[in-house]
């Protein structure tokens, strides 16, 4: 993304990350990482969880879908994902509708961050897939070893389905594809450690944009 050549640093905007990552490897914990860092942070799924909550979307999903996809006056996520995991058009469909609405909500989001903030983080599960890159400064792609996050799959009750329906890229893809990469082997205190590393690297570069 291209900055104005003469205005001074404190005047441009924090850099622009995109925080991706393979299944379970800690994107959610990075990103909180980010936070206590004293980064401005924001998660995609999070707010496509608020959207599912607003009864206006809840109107428009049980208008194609029927009342089984609500639970009282709220959409069920459980039953809206069964439907979609399983019938690509439909997930085709659901994003058509959400995606164009996050993205006018992460645009809102960057346009009221305070000039001083040091860092923007934007947490995009499927931000290579979608092609998202060319949004960012720069992308993060969180990595771990396949048998802890077959661990930590387990913990949280879900499988390790990376690549489902040929949706997500390999771990190894996404790695290669993002700026940096941030490895999320050991404890919080270490993750910590390598995203302070991280955030002094991406804000040192603001000024050379």
């Amino acid at each position: 993304m291209v900055h104005g050549g003469s205005a001074p640093p404190s005047h441009r905007r924090p850099p622009f990350v995109g925080l991706t990552g393979a299944i379970a490897a800690g994107k959610s914990e990075a990103l909180d990482a980010f936070a206590r860092l004293g980064a401005a942070t924001l998660s995609t799924d999070e707010l496509a969880h608020e959207l599912l909550d607003d009864p206006q979307m809840g109107a428009r999903l049980s208008a194609r879908w029927g009342e089984r996809v609500l639970a009282g006056d709220r959409v069920d996520r459980k039953r809206v994902g069964e439907i979609v995991f399983g019938d690509p058009g439909e997930l085709a469909w659901l994003e058509s509708v959400l995606h164009p609405l996050v993205g006018l909500r992460v645009a809102a989001w960057r346009s009221e961050l305070p000039r001083e903030a040091p860092l923007a983080v934007v947490e995009v599960p499927l931000l290579f897939e979608a092609g998202l890159e060319a949004a960012f400064d720069a992308t993060v792609c969180v990595i771990a070893a396949d048998g802890t996050r077959a661990e930590r799959a387990r913990e949280r009750g879900t499988e390790l389905l990376e690549g489902r329906s040929g949706r997500q890229l390999s771990q190894e893809e996404k790695a290669a594809r993002a700026t940096h990469v941030l490895r999320n082997d050991g404890s919080l205190a270490d993750l910590e450690r390598e995203a302070a590393r991280l955030m002094q690297l991406l804000i040192a570069r603001r000024g050379t944009g």
